[in-house]
């Protein structure tokens, strides 16, 4: 199963959560024991069925809306049941055929296509419907904002020269504040003018570099003196230990050259988070399910967003779609049209790029 709270649940306790989820999920309304009891592999009375759901309640995997109906799934029962439960079934043919049609057409505006995506989405899956443009990957930017969304998550809201505007959702390193966000697009901002992505990338890389060479030669000029040695030398993790640390009031040059090296290291782990968001911010993967709470960039109470990335012909991420709807959405029907949808859309913009 992979999760280590599926793993401490005996068989009975898993499939008595596992039906009462699916149950859930197609009804939308909360589910008793007694139907349990008619779905179960093995004949159980209604009070041991009552007994587990109990115990899956403790656990913080169900509730009860009210006192004498049946249970429904919290959000943390939800994410355990679609990351190690959740059956993908195959793409239905009727939605592979509608999916087909939409993208089918002769107009070379990607523009109105992904309009198209967007309205056979919201039609196939009778949810709302997300649909994130190809990303302007080498158009020159003017500014880069960086917008938490909880403990986890950020979007970057990056705006173009010819005034496009791009979100886009990534996991900032661990650590870090709204403050040290907000340091880092101003960091940013002064270098990104009339630079791309790409271009930015390059020159946070360089004063990474630049940084790291001044760090070395100061950082040498002590260890020379008995001052400090490496820690670590050879994974080279730039640990300075330093020795006596009176020693340094011996002179005021070397008490100088302690306080720079110690600027230094803070500059250059702050350019590595910079460079590291760059990154995190140009990057996803396949589909991702995000439920309820989790998916903050909406704020709508009791919603899933389900979104995969698409990509050009070199395999670089361009864009997104998704669709946003109930927790109780149809998972394992949604996720192969959503995986279905990016991946066509992605082939038809890497042939228009060909063509």
């Amino acid at each position: 199963m992979g999760s280590p709270v599926l793993e401490e649940l005996n068989e009975r306790t898993r499939e008595v959560f596992r039906r009462l989820v699916e149950a859930y999920l197609e009804t939308g309304e909360p589910v008793g024991s007694r139907t349990l009891t008619r779905t179960m592999a093995e004949k159980v009375s209604a009070a041991t069925v009552r007994n587990v759901m109990q115990d899956l309640e403790f656990m913080g995997l169900l509730n009860s809306p009210h006192v004498s109906s049946g249970r429904v799934p919290t959000q943390t029962g939800l994410r355990l049941f679609v990351d190690g439960m959740l059956e993908v079934g195959d793409l239905d043919a009727t939605d592979r055929a509608k999916i087909d049609a939409t993208v089918q057409s002769n107009s070379a505006d990607v523009g109105s296509m992904m309009d198209r995506v967007g309205a056979a989405l919201s039609g196939i899956t009778a949810g709302a419907s997300l649909v994130l443009t190809p990303k302007h990957e080498e158009a020159p930017i003017t500014h880069i904002e960086f917008v938490p969304l909880g403990s986890d998550r950020a979007l970057a809201v990056i705006v173009f020269a010819d005034g496009h505007v791009e979100n886009r959702l990534f996991q900032p390193p661990l650590g870090q504040t709204p403050s040290s966000m907000r340091e880092a697009a101003n960091f940013l901002n002064a270098f990104a003018e009339g630079k791309t992505l790409s271009e930015l990338r390059a020159t946070i890389e360089r004063e990474i570099v630049a940084r790291r060479r001044e760090l070395d030669v100061l950082a040498q000029q002590l260890i020379d003196t008995g001052i400090a040695l490496w820690g670590d030398e050879e994974g080279r993790h730039e640990r300075l230990i330093v020795r006596g640390r009176s020693n340094l009031l011996a002179s005021e040059s070397e008490t100088d050259n302690f306080e720079r090296i110690k600027s230094l290291f803070d500059d250059l782990e702050r350019k590595r988070d910079i460079a590291n968001f760059l990154e995190l911010a140009d990057e996803a993967d396949g589909v991702r399910i995000f439920i309820g709470s989790e998916n903050k960039l909406f704020s709508l109470s009791g919603s899933s967003l389900v979104v995969s990335p698409y990509m050009n012909a070199d395999r670089k991420i361009i864009g997104a779609v998704g669709v946003i709807g109930p927790t109780r959405l149809n998972y394992g029907r949604i996720v192969p049209i959503v995986d279905y949808t990016a991946q066509l859309v992605g082939k038809l913009i890497s042939d228009r790029g060909k063509g």
